[in-house]
């Protein structure tokens, strides 16, 4: 009887952090995919918060896993392994930042810093237009908001209000006394309104709109009920 593979064997989602880290060591691909799959959203939120742009937060994450996977006998265990992955995270995504202050020019800089991000998810049934146009202009505005924060503002405020991070795990994450992390969240959360008040301001007076397919389709639905009472023509 032929014996199991030990991929087949090993139940990696079983695994204690302590056990997919030495499977990993060990060269184990799918340990890596595993611990990969579970750090990426959060790894990614964070680089993006720093750099400010997707593509260049993906190009930060390849070289973070990089970086730690090949020097993964310098992980002890003394905080998490999503601890250890954001320190590392961190310090890519601000080299990058320190470099691209130094080599690029201030217009590619600021094109990288306008351009869209689809950070914040809304979940949908069914896709409609309108609706859809409306999600992403929401989300538009709150990312941008979020990017105009300074910086240690912004990683706070991804860590703990985006990727649900408790205080002390963030101020571990960040190296970073708790009572600072207070701090800081409260001040990315009162810049965030004062930023969001004005553009929001702005956004009324295009408030409640009444075009295009609903006002065709109730527009259609009345002339379909008058037309066969025969719309009176109005006198001359």
């Amino acid at each position: 009887m032929a014996q199991p593979t030990r991929a087949a064997a090993l139940n990696y989602e079983a695994l204690s952090e302590r056990d997919l880290v030495a499977v990993a060591r060990s060269g184990d691909a799918d340990a890596f995919r595993l611990i990969m799959q579970r750090c990426n959203q959060r790894l990614f939120r964070i680089a993006r918060s720093v750099v400010r742009d997707d593509a260049e937060a993906e190009d930060v994450l390849q070289e973070a896993y990089t970086r730690a996977f090949a020097n993964f006998e310098s992980f002890r265990g003394d905080s998490s392994l999503l601890t250890w992955l954001t320190s590392i995270v961190l310090n890519e995504s601000r080299g990058r930042l320190r470099r691209r202050r130094t080599l690029v020019q201030v217009d590619r800089i600021e094109a990288a810093q306008n351009r869209g991000a689809e950070i914040v998810m809304f979940p949908s049934g069914k896709s409609d237009p309108e609706e859809d146009a409306a999600r992403s202009q929401i989300r538009g505005m709150l990312e941008r908001a979020v990017d105009d924060l300074p910086e240690p503002f912004r990683i706070v405020f991804i860590m703990r209000d985006v990727e649900e991070c408790s205080i002390e795990e963030t101020a571990a994450s960040l190296d970073l006394r708790p009572q600072t992390v207070k701090t800081r969240l409260f001040r990315a959360r009162k810049l965030l309104r004062e930023a969001l008040d004005q553009e929001l301001s702005a956004a009324l007076k295009d408030a409640f709109p009444f075009l295009g397919r609903r006002c065709l389709r109730v527009t259609e639905a009345v002339l379909a009920e008058l037309t066969p009472l025969k719309i009176p023509t109005p006198p001359r």
